[in-house]
């Protein structure tokens, strides 16, 4: 039944709960209506049987003289009432002393009722011939019993066919409430068809720049809307990593071009000895160092392009972490690369959340720009406040002021640097990285002279 239900379109869920809900009101109140009905002709019939029973039982003796009559004497408080068909009295010893023609039969309990052994009325369904019929029997003041009984078929036609009629009734109402399921599902998920068309031809035509339409405020809006940021962030992801592999297809143009170069050059040599004298042994160790340079270059900035279009599900998981002991251990590392520079270090304790490998990655590559602009004997002062912001100094030339704004971006690189080595994705892999653990970084200028960076990161609160 699940896997049935689960296969049904929402039209048709919709459409059966609408149907299912309105069918379970009518049958219930069609059941209600039948019961209430049947209890009204129950109380009826008893109301006229002890009506006829208590007439009777007013003036017994005088009744038996009019015996198999249904207009008792008017005499006494009878007043000539009708009786019903079928009544008998019973002496003091439950025996028959006359009544209707149709006799009625002396039950265990009607006897009873005669012999003063029961008080009170009783009330029994008996069998007079093909009929069904309810008796009454009721005590005489003095001894014996009064029974009077009613034939219950015409009620039963009555009650059958008021069954029929409902019946017919809960069957239209069904069809109908079957009919507005229908039109409910159908007016109801219109926008969700409205939607679902929108979303299938995005799908189509992979054409993201393009929103949905949304109207109104109701959950259907909402869930447009929430489609259409999906969708503009998918756009927005898509053209960054678009960017992304033209400036890298663009970047590796040169080095692998100079690295193709220079092995042609190599492999000419080795292929025509003739023309080794061409090629003297200084110039081919240059030729190798620089070939081994661009390698490095080139190896450096793959592993910096995998950094940047990392997915959130190869990363490491948030944890806390001693911010300080990143940044020791990344002062640490850069000073094997640059023995020649002093790294003056104040870190004050602070825990911020984050991935350490990442962090340390971050606090490497300022630290790396800072020890690549210092002078040789230069200094990098390094800070960090129990607020949790990081700022790197250097001493070196600075930055000028019109490429401050631009210092984060993917491979930029300011004109001053372009003789030097790297490739413009150190900065750009920290301002990432700031942003993913919900910080901030900026460059600006170290007075005298060089540049600073700071870097801001959220603190974990004490619990």
């Amino acid at each position: 039944m699940r896997n049935w239900w689960r296969g049904r379109t929402l039209h048709d869920r919709v459409s059966l709960l609408v149907a299912g809900a309105v069918a379970a009101a009518v049958l219930l109140v069609s059941a209600g209506a039948w019961l209430t009905v049947r209890e009204i002709q129950q109380d009826k019939i008893s109301a006229e049987l002890l009506a006829d029973a208590r007439t009777i039982a007013e003036h017994p003796w005088q009744w038996l003289s009019t015996r198999g009559a249904r207009t008792g004497p008017a005499t006494g408080g009878s007043g000539g009432r009708e009786i019903g068909p079928c009544w008998q009295i019973l002496d003091s010893a439950g025996a028959v002393s006359g009544g209707s023609d149709t006799g009625l039969p002396v039950t265990p309990l009607a006897t009873r009722v005669a012999t003063g052994e029961h008080q009170g009325e009783a009330l029994e369904e008996i069998g007079l011939g093909p009929g069904d019929y309810l008796m009454l029997t009721v005590p005489i003041e003095g001894g014996g019993a009064v029974q009077v009984a009613m034939d219950r078929d015409p009620d039963a036609r009555v009650l059958a066919l008021f069954a029929l009629l409902l019946a017919v009734g809960c069957g239209a109402g069904i069809a109908g409430a079957a009919l507005l399921g229908r039109t409910v599902a159908r007016a109801g998920l219109a926008p969700v068809d409205r939607l679902t068309g929108a979303v299938e031809d995005v799908a189509v035509t992979m054409d993201l720049s393009r929103p949905i339409s949304v109207s109104g405020n109701d959950e259907i809006a909402r869930l447009g809307r929430s489609v259409n940021a999906m969708l503009a962030a998918i756009d927005a992801s898509r053209r960054a990593q678009r960017a992304l592999v033209e400036d890298a297809g663009h970047e590796l143009r040169t080095p692998l071009t100079s690295i193709r170069t220079n092995v042609e050059l190599l492999l000419a040599v080795e292929r025509r000895p003739e023309l080794a004298h061409r090629l003297p042994p200084q110039e081919r160790a240059g030729l190798l160092a620089d070939l081994d340079a661009q390698v490095r270059e080139l190896a450096t900035l793959t592993t910096e392009l995998v950094e940047l279009s990392r997915e959130e599900t190869s990363r490491e998981s948030i944890e806390e972490v001693e911010f300080a002991e990143v940044v020791t251990a990344a002062i640490n590392r850069v000073r094997i690369r640059a023995p020649g520079l002093v790294f003056d270090a104040g870190l004050s304790p602070v825990t911020v959340p984050g991935r350490p490998g990442e962090l340390e990655r971050m606090v490497v590559n300022v630290l790396d720009n800072a020890a690549k602009w210092s002078p040789p004997g230069g200094a990098v002062t390094v800070r960090l406040t129990p607020g949790g912001v990081l700022t790197v100094a250097d001493t070196g030339p600075g930055i000028e002021g019109e490429d401050l704004p631009y210092v984060f971006d993917r491979f930029y690189r300011a004109p001053a640097a372009r003789s030097m080595p790297g490739s413009g994705l150190g900065l750009a892999i920290v301002a990432q990285t700031a942003t993913q653990h919900g910080g901030t970084v900026t460059a600006g200028t170290n007075r005298p002279h060089g540049t600073i960076v700071t870097v801001r990161l959220p603190v974990q609160e004490p619990r």
